[in-house]
């Protein structure tokens, strides 16, 4: 993904929203607005990370879902499922059961997401980008990050392709004889993943047919399940977990990659965390770090936005799972993947992604330049406060939405207090504008 139009999986929900600004001042990119009492989100700036969603309080914000009904385009169903998916169960609702429930909706090939990282492993593949520390690109939202807030360091970004879009390439190599009817799904936890396989070009939007939110998934398999509690037929039948190491169940979870790398290695989890350490390294080149694992979720994918358990039990039960599993990889497994080996041997590696300038005030330098200096003086005008009544997260951003001609300065629910006289004197110095609910239009003075 470098430089195509950036699809987003998250909308506002406009009868829901409240104006209450809870997104606004939790988005970490800042691409939130409030217009009119509704959420605006900025899609230059928005990263799918899915704060936003939640911490909302009036579900206001949702997020894209497909039907399951996309499976009748094709004869051959694949499934690319993390582990992730399968720790939102209890431990009353085993491996087989889960299996055995998403073979009955349809399914005819279960492929563990993880398992291309055994792949990689077997194959030996090594990362292109030699720029250190090197940063996982497992995240797409710390990825698209990067792109918008953090540029100078899209070097740093991994090239090696993800362990799901290894897999993806795995399953289409061995039942390419089925390819005319094939069609691969990926079970996602997250608005970011949603979004980046929806981006026309990516890497992920060739390589899958169609996607699946974990938590419709979850639904389906749980009444699934419970509907045919206890029928003969579930209890004759045993179907197996996907084959996978132990490395590869724990990839996921916070230090699951960090800890199988070489070197002085850090992994650091949460949106906000992940912007302390990156402005850090931004500022300190230095860090005599050799690798970097950065989760936009708490605990890694198992905080991601679209699961359904606790994001600790949910660990919990990976790593007890990953206990029982042997550290190699079967036989069977073993001589599939080097039969198929010549098929994607040389495409495992990406084209580097390209930064992406939105956070600036203008495109040309100069007036960029003359916009920072306007915005500079507005804020010394403000209360610095940062109150979000005024429908920007904050006073600097205020002051710089001004100078954009995108807000005017009577938005400021402070100064409105004081005298009219004083506030439209500073109206007329810094232009009239004003927000409106189909988005930023002049006012009438």
């Amino acid at each position: 993904m470098s430089n195509q139009l950036f699809h987003h999986a998250l909308y506002i929900v406009e009868s829901a929203c409240k104006g209450c600004t809870h997104c606004m001042k939790r988005c970490p990119t800042q691409a939130i607005r409030i217009a009119k009492g509704k959420a605006r989100i900025d899609n230059d700036l928005c990263i799918e990370c899915g704060q936003c969603m939640a911490v909302c309080p009036n579900n206001a914000i949702a997020i894209e879902q497909d039907s399951l009904s996309q499976l009748e385009a094709f004869t051959t169903r694949v499934a690319i499922v993390p582990a992730v998916f399968f720790a939102q169960f209890d431990d009353s609702v085993t491996l087989s059961h889960i299996c055995g429930a998403l073979y009955a909706l349809g399914f005819t090939h279960l492929y563990l997401a993880e398992t291309g990282v055994d792949i990689l492993g077997i194959l030996e593949a090594e990362d292109q980008s030699t720029t250190l520390p090197l940063i996982s690109n497992f995240c797409p939202s710390v990825q698209r990050l990067i792109q918008v807030r953090f540029p100078l360091l899209v070097n740093n970004l991994s090239t090696l392709r993800s362990p799901a879009q290894v897999t993806a390439l795995f399953a289409r190599s061995e039942l390419k004889a089925l390819f005319e009817g094939l069609g691969i799904f990926y079970f996602s936890p997250c608005a970011a993943k949603i979004a980046q396989f929806k981006t026309e070009g990516s890497e992920e939007h060739r390589l899958f047919d169609g996607i699946i939110n974990f938590d419709t998934a979850y639904n389906l398999v749980c009444a699934y399940i419970a509907k045919h509690k206890g029928d003969a037929d579930q209890k004759q039948h045993t179907f197996s977990f996907p084959d996978c190491t132990r490395k590869a169940l724990r990839w996921s979870l916070v230090k699951g990659q960090s800890s199988h790398h070489t070197g002085r290695c850090l992994a650091v989890d949460e949106m906000h965390n992940v912007i302390e350490f990156l402005e850090i390294l931004e500022d300190e080149q230095d860090t005599n770090l050799q690798f970097l694992e950065l989760d936009a979720c708490a605990e890694g994918c198992v905080g991601g936005i679209l699961t359904v358990r606790n994001r600790f039990l949910a660990t919990e039960r990976i790593r007890h799972w990953s206990s029982t599993v042997p550290k190699q990889l079967s036989q069977d497994l073993c001589e599939r993947i080097i039969e198929q080996k010549q098929a994607f041997l040389k495409n495992l590696n990406l084209e580097p992604v390209q930064a992406l300038h939105v956070l600036g005030l203008d495109t040309d330098h100069s007036k960029a330049l003359q916009k920072l200096r306007k915005a500079e003086r507005i804020l010394a005008y403000l209360p610095g406060i940062d109150c979000g009544l005024c429908g920007s997260p904050s006073c600097k951003a205020l002051s710089e939405d001004i100078a954009k001609s995108q807000a005017s300065i009577r938005q400021c629910a402070v100064l409105k207090l004081k005298s009219a006289k004083d506030l439209n004197s500073l109206a007329r110095i810094w232009g009239e504008r004003s927000t409106t609910a189909d988005g930023l239009q002049d006012d009438q003075a």
